[in-house]
């Protein structure tokens, strides 16, 4: 999730840009970089690190350009360098284009190129557009972004610049934001509007397969069909802080919200022609002697390394287990070239999974990371490195990037069962169907997130409670019992619910909340029984289940009902009301939900 920013106009252009990737930081901030029209010549300045180091580079630096595009960099493809920042030039530097997206075919479109002579000069996939452009120039430079948006496949919004043009700025969009901002005599395009409001608060926003042309004073707009098309023009009420939240009072809810694109774009870059695709990383040879998987990683990581365990085994049959990094090198783990280790961390930087990591490879295992950030120290220490599609993460409570891991966890246990043979052809299809449709069935549940506030509100004024769980439904209690902790400071535990009458239903008293999640449907029986034995003792219970599911609701004093779906991927839309729920919860009682006390977004020493 980069950001973008362009300019035409007849202002400042290069601290219009600035002023733009500043705002825009919160997507990106592994590299920056500008590309300025200048005296007939594009001119590209960019920096690894932060959009400061950009900004000290440009100091002194004096430009006579009324037109350019600006970009601040989450790493996708290429580890952050200044070489893989953006703006990316073609090879003869007519062409300087900036990219928010994936596009998925890069390599293929590298290869013909450079079978043609093309040399390129990063690793990432944004290049290939500069140079295609170069190739399929053909004196309209509108014309040739539309012909070579026909060739890319993924998702994207472009920026593009052409020496030819220097009045042009010519931009485009699919799957990926774009707003174009409209000024007086100056117009704009960004990511989104939080780039534009000290300048414009009109704006159009761009629909996917549109391409726009803008110079200072005009702009065109043309659909997929390439006709010209007039965009509704919207006012922005939204102030800067808003605006950066994308209109969302805090980052968190803004997270829990882009959950279903996080994990569309996590499916999207690892499933090609319906099979899930890690060939990049693993291949039977990898795996013909693995007999033992561990999945290590801390707090919310290791949560979905919960779910990962049970995906592997169910899924892939292979012998798996979960363990705390902080833990695990103590307890003499039985590893050897036979085992392989996955090691999970959003930022890639947790000190006790990076510990962990040289503990395993110290004894030979095949070790992977699962991170969010690329060029990380785990994602460098690993054999091998997988990434997930969540983006930046600002709240410290961690919820996209929980989300994707737990996708990739299930695309790879499928990936490695079909490896395997462990699977049937019918099986394969059903259970790739079944995590594709889950983007709209999250987005299902967050449509009508207004359900989860009547359980927010009876919790926010509670000291304690309970989350329980049979089977994946408990690995989920964790995670959901963990998010209330992080951000209301009720304290809650999780158990499997089968452990209450072995003690724990001691702590219930009248009023006790308890969360039950059961959508393991040959356990609803079991589940119904032990609602009504905490009932008994006074418990309020707030359900989540199948939306269907009769019998819970009658035991349960709220019902919080989900999209139906295969029991097997029922985490991945139980989670979503939990972590309303916690969101809800801690904004009932007045608290900063992105900077919970005492909290770290990551973890960096022992």
């Amino acid at each position: 999730m980069c950001g973008i920013v362009g300019y035409v106009g007849h202002g400042d252009t290069k601290e219009i840009i600035l002023q733009g990737l500043r705002t825009l930081e919160y997507r990106g901030y592994d590299s920056s970089g500008m590309a300025l029209m200048s005296d007939g010549e594009i001119i590209v300045e960019k920096k690894e690190g932060r959009i400061q180091n950009l900004a000290d580079s440009l100091k002194g630096k004096v430009f006579s350009s009324e037109i350019g595009i600006g970009h601040t960099r989450w790493a996708t493809h290429g580890v952050p360098s200044d070489r893989n920042s953006h703006p990316h030039y073609s090879m003869d530097k007519s062409v300087a284009v900036v990219h928010n997206g994936i596009i998925e075919n890069y390599q293929v479109l590298k290869k013909e190129l450079e079978e043609k002579g093309y040399v390129f000069s990063s690793e990432t996939d944004t290049e290939v557009i500069s140079q295609l452009i170069q190739d399929m120039y053909n004196g309209d430079i509108l014309d040739t972004v539309i012909k070579v948006q026909k060739r890319l496949e993924g998702s994207y919004a472009i920026g593009v610049l052409h020496k030819n043009h220097p009045d042009e700025l010519v931009c485009a969009r699919e799957h990926s934001p774009l707003v174009i901002g409209i000024g007086e005599k100056e117009n704009f395009i960004a990511s989104d509007v939080s780039a534009l409001l000290k300048y414009t608060k009109d704006v159009y926003y761009l629909e996917d397969g549109d391409t726009a042309v803008l110079k200072s004073g005009e702009i065109k707009i043309f659909d997929k069909n390439e006709n010209l098309v007039q965009r509704e023009k919207k006012y922005i009420e939204w102030n800067l802080e808003q605006a950066t939240k994308c209109g969302y009072p805090h980052f968190m809810l803004k997270e829990i919200f882009e959950q279903p694109q996080a994990v569309k774009e996590t499916f999207n870059k690892r499933v090609h022609n319906g099979k899930a695709d890690f060939s990049d990383v693993l291949n039977y040879k990898d795996i013909e002697k693995i007999n033992k998987i561990y999945i290590i990683a801390c707090g919310t990581a290791y949560h979905a390394g919960l779910q990962g365990q049970f995906a592997l085994q169910k899924i892939a049959k292979l012998d798996s287990a979960a363990d705390i990094a902080s833990e695990f090198r103590y307890s003499d783990p039985f590893i050897d070239d036979k085992t392989m280790v996955i090691f999970v961390s959003q930022s890639g930087e947790t000190s006790d999974t990076l510990a962990a990591l040289k503990e395993a490879k110290s004894k030979g295992a095949l070790t992977i990371a699962i991170t969010n950030v690329v060029g990380s120290t785990i994602s460098r220490e690993a054999d091998k490195v997988i990434y997930t599609m969540a983006g930046p993460e600002i709240a410290v409570a961690s919820t996209k990037a929980y989300t994707t891991q737990v996708a990739i966890f299930y695309l790879l246990a499928l990936y490695i069962a079909e490896l395997r043979g462990v699977i049937s052809e019918e099986k394969y299809k059903e259970y790739i169907s079944e995590i594709k449709d889950m983007p709209e069935k999250i987005q299902k549940i967050l449509d009508d997130c207004e359900k989860i506030k009547p359980a927010a509100e009876y919790f926010k004024n509670r000291i304690n409670g309970f989350y329980i769980g049979r089977g994946l439904d408990y690995k989920v209690a964790v995670e959901g019992s963990l998010k209330i902790k992080e951000v209301s400071y009720i304290h809650t535990e999780a158990f499997a619910s089968g452990e209450l009458k072995h003690g724990t239903i001691a702590l219930i008293e009248e009023g006790t909340p308890v969360i039950v999640i059961a959508t393991q449907r040959n356990l609803i029986d079991k589940s119904v029984s032990n609602i009504k034995e905490v009932k008994a003792r006074g418990a309020y219970i707030i359900t989540i289940g199948f939306k269907n599911e009769e019998n819970l609701k009658n035991v349960s004093d709220i019902f919080i009902g989900i999209p139906e779906c295969n029991d097997l991927f029922a985490g991945f839309l139980s989670i979503i009301p939990l972590q309303l729920l916690a969101y809800y919860t801690s904004e009932a009682k007045g608290i900063d939900v992105d900077k919970p006390r005492n909290l770290a977004k990551s973890v960096t020493v022992e």
